[in-house]
């Protein structure tokens, strides 16, 4: 019989080493390290065990820093999975070990829907007058320069929370925290699973320049050379299925974020329009929102708000 070595302090040195997160204060650029061991315990700046587990599950921490000041902290998307794993292959009973990003987004999506009280609102949006207008903009414009339906709808969610800034907002346990910052975080789906990155500062961009920047967000997710603050400062997300052809779906809030929107496919529908019926091109949204944080008065007023601004979308061009 082989006796095990014990434990010592060279071993606990090196699981503190190889077990880490980073955690980044979006306003100040700050870092902050946790270092944990196999069942999360451990310490930054004096938080407890219960503060670690609650980073851990996708939920945010409130810490007072040296200066006096208060900071929101949450356990990020891990960077170092934008290069894709080698696969793994199944064990003999059939099971398929973890990634660690499927295990940042168990623990994220579990945190998001045991911690935060979701409600939904959902609406058909005649996308007709986008599609034309998207169709003139992309004959006049070179290269890859072209508009997309989710550029269309990122810049009508933009006007919107101008509108209803609470929606670009995150809960904290002493208040509602609003960001003076629009960052729309796109869904991107990779060889792994899915990530969050946000466009920052999109409030004072234009159609085209949106579309640039989600197409570079989306080439810099496939060579892995995203930033940080692009990886934690969404707040605000849409998720877009419709390339898959979905009709529609739900979205899970990406904590800290107090909504998401959840778009399906445009497709040509039956309409009736007073005695007649045409044909329109129809796109479904689906708008979860954290009940913290909003109603679902407000949550309706927002989605007819963006409803409003892809009916006429001429609108979004000023």
């Amino acid at each position: 019989m082989v006796e095990e070595e014990p434990v010592e302090k060279a071993s606990e040195e090196t699981v503190k080493e190889e077990i880490a997160e980073t955690i980044r204060d979006p306003k100040t650029g700050r870092m902050y390290t946790i270092k944990v061991d196999g069942i999360y315990n451990g310490a930054i700046d004096g938080l407890t065990e219960e503060e670690i587990n609650r980073l851990h599950t996708g939920g945010s921490v409130e810490i007072s820093t040296e200066e006096g000041r208060t900071l929101t902290l949450w356990a990020p998307i891990e960077i170092e999975e934008a290069v894709p794993e080698t696969p793994v292959q199944t064990t003999s009973d059939g099971l398929v070990p973890l990634t660690r990003m499927r295990q940042q987004i168990a623990r994220t999506t579990i945190g998001s829907k045991t911690t935060i009280p979701h409600f939904y609102v959902t609406t058909d949006i005649d996308m007709t007058a986008a599609m034309s207008l998207r169709r003139e903009i992309n004959e006049s414009l070179e290269g890859d320069a072209r508009v997309s339906v989710n550029d269309l709808v990122i810049k009508a969610c933009v006007h919107t929370i101008k509108s209803y800034p609470k929606f670009n907002s995150s809960y904290t346990e002493d208040g509602i925290r609003m960001h003076d910052s629009i960052n729309i975080g796109m869904a991107i789906a990779e060889a792994d699973g899915l990530i969050m990155p946000a466009i920052l500062d999109c409030g004072s961009k234009s159609l085209t320049e949106i579309s640039s920047a989600s197409k570079d967000l989306v080439r810099r997710s496939q060579s892995g050379t995203l930033q940080v603050e692009e990886y934690t400062g969404g707040t605000f997300s849409i998720s877009n299925m419709g390339m898959f052809d979905v009709t529609s779906f739900v979205a899970i809030i990406q904590p800290p974020q107090s909504a998401v929107l959840a778009i399906g496919t445009v497709q040509k529908r039956p309409v009736v329009d007073g005695d007649k019926i045409v044909v329109r091109e129809i796109m479904s949204a689906t708008l979860s929102v954290d009940h913290r944080v909003s109603d679902g008065a407000e949550g309706a007023q927002f989605i007819v708000q963006l409803k409003e601004y892809l009916e006429h979308p001429l609108r979004l061009l000023v």
